[in-house]
């Protein structure tokens, strides 16, 4: 692939994330992704094989983007307990500074797309909660946890904190912040237990 076509690729994914930041935007063809890029719709289906293949494409981007940023935090964070609080924390604000990516992380824009879309949404959630559980899990280990608290339970909260999180932020057409009241959401689900080593 000639930088040329990857730059081309880049831009195609650039736009379509920037119109699916209008809130409640109609489903967005390929004619009108055509028309805001000034080129054929053609000229689209020779980067990407379908409108499915580029929203796959907007995946990857993000879960590029989420996982490195993930494996930031545990590399620089030993608390398990901390390290889950800071990857919540990174994921709404990842939510809040890219609303098109937003609208595709809770589905709203996936609703009238092809179905393995919703497909690779689960598997990015699946990949998120299993992240919470590892890092509760380092918790327990190094104490920071209280040696009863049920881990499981507690991925399965701070996962549904995130999601609820986006899909309220997609709903309110970007007026509820996904970020406002994430500190203390996450002291009602970690702090009971966060008091082992003080």
């Amino acid at each position: 692939m000639s930088a040329k076509t990857g730059e081309r690729k880049h831009q195609i994914l650039q736009m379509l994330a920037e119109m699916l930041e209008q809130p409640r935007a109609a489903r967005i063809t390929t004619a009108a992704l055509a028309a805001r890029l000034q080129c054929s719709e053609a000229a689209l289906y020779r980067h990407f094989a379908s409108k499915a293949q580029m929203f796959e494409g907007l995946f990857e981007f993000i879960e590029t983007t989420i996982f490195t940023l993930v494996n930031q935090i545990v590399t620089s964070e030993a608390n398990g307990v901390e390290q889950a609080r800071k990857i919540a924390v990174m994921l709404v604000t990842f939510a809040e500074r890219n609303r098109g990516m937003t609208r595709v992380l809770s589905g709203d824009a996936l609703v009238t797309e092809d179905e393995r879309l919703q497909t690779r949404v689960s598997q990015i959630t699946e990949r998120i909660e299993s992240t919470f559980k590892q890092s509760l899990r380092s918790a327990l280990t190094g104490g920071t946890l209280a040696a009863t608290t049920e881990v499981t339970p507690m991925a399965t909260l701070l996962t549904h904190c995130v999601l609820g999180s986006w899909l309220r932020f997609a709903q309110s057409r970007w007026q509820t912040s996904p970020t406002t009241h994430i500190d203390a959401q996450l002291r009602l689900i970690l702090g009971v237990n966060h008091q082992q080593t003080g």
